[in-house]
């Protein structure tokens, strides 16, 4: 039905806004009169009941619209809307079955002529569940992965503290020594887990605030630099080259760190060979690339790279990294990309902008 359904009303000193028409929904739309007969069906909802919206018109809604819950029963019997409770004047959103198997989001509003009284009309909005069903599937993958990293630390610390505390007095010092780094080791290693989660969950949320300050830029890599080479890595596999002088940049230390240390870190677990870092002004800012030498990212990857769960094939770390760097990097108001690095490997160039805060 082509009517409107929503009509705009006159306010002093301004335009009547035009009518919306059923058809302009976004969600699929379907009123039954108080004979439960359909008197609109608009284009999304005959999109989502794969219905001809003409031939739906006149008919019986649970013929036009067959619905059933999780456990097959069929929903217009068991909510009963024209002879159950008169008390009602809504349905909340929930998940059903159309006839075909398809999930719907289904929700319904109970217009009575007077409060309880006998139904007038009925309104039912329906959306397609998939989108929220895929969202639902992130979320059990995010549980899933995060269980899955948490299990091997939270073992191993649990097993060397248990050793340590019984038999100490039997325990060399360098095996004390070993346990308690280990310890430590596997502690930091759930301490980036949760700073990843927490930084997961603002950027989703858009409440991610970004702290400006002065930052001198290569100084930050040099401390990245320095840590991976205090965690064993070898110093000669990391080059850092500042190509000119840069401005001066307001940006989150520590944010702009752990974009680095993610940076780095994909670099040298994914990469081989060295590492290269390098530094220049772009555009009254800075630019900057992080180069490996290995086998690089295959061009039908590359639209995935910064989506959530992705991981190269050797499936390392939790997939949450690189859509934490470009998050953090958007925040910030710059941008990233990934392409093929001179030396063959893989190359991720990010950009941020020199811009002070008006404080400042």
């Amino acid at each position: 039905m082509r009517e409107a359904v929503v009509d705009g009303d006159q306010r002093a000193g301004t335009a009547a806004p035009a009518a919306v028409a059923a058809d302009d929904l976004p969600d699929g739309l379907l009123v039954a009169d108080g004979a439960g007969r359909v008197v609109v069906f608009n284009r999304m909802a005959a999109r989502l009941c794969r219905t001809d919206p003409d031939a739906a018109l006149g008919r019986d809604l649970r013929d036009v619209l067959p619905l059933a819950d999780a456990d097959g029963r069929d929903w217009w019997k068991c909510s009963d809307p024209y002879g159950g409770l008169r008390t009602r004047t809504r349905q909340p959103e929930r998940r059903l079955h159309l006839g075909d198997g398809r999930e719907v989001l289904m929700s319904a509003r109970y217009v009575r002529a007077r409060p309880a009284g006998p139904l007038a009309r009925l309104v039912v909005t329906l959306r397609d569940a998939s989108p929220r069903e895929r969202a639902d599937r992130g979320r059990a993958d995010l549980v899933s992965t995060v269980a899955h990293e948490l299990r091997s630390p939270l073992t191993s610390v649990k097993g060397f503290t248990a050793t340590v505390l019984a038999k100490w007095d039997r325990l060399t010092e360098r095996q004390k020594i070993f346990m308690l780094e280990t310890v430590n080791a596997d502690a930091d290693r759930v301490t980036r887990l949760i700073t990843e989660l927490l930084s997961v969950s603002r950027i989703e949320s858009g409440r991610l605030e970004v702290r400006r300050a002065v930052v001198d830029l290569p100084e930050r890599v040099r401390k990245v630099v320095a840590g991976r080479i205090a965690g064993g890595e070898a110093a000669d596999r990391f080059r850092l080259h500042v190509a000119g002088a840069l401005p001066e940049l307001w940006l989150d230390a520590d944010k702009i760190e752990q974009i680095l240390s993610n940076l780095v870190e994909n670099a040298v677990r994914h990469g081989a060979g060295t590492v290269t870092i390098v530094i220049e002004p772009h555009e009254e800012g800075a630019a900057v690339s992080v180069r490996d030498e290995g086998t690089g990212i295959p061009p039908e990857a590359v639209p995935r790279v910064f989506r959530q769960f992705w991981r190269s094939r050797r499936r390392g770390g939790t997939g949450l990294g690189l859509f934490i760097v470009k998050g953090l990097i958007e925040a910030h108001g710059g941008a990233i990309t990934v392409g093929r690095a001179p030396t063959g490997g893989a190359e991720f160039r990010f950009t941020v902008p020199a811009g002070a805060p008006e404080f400042a």
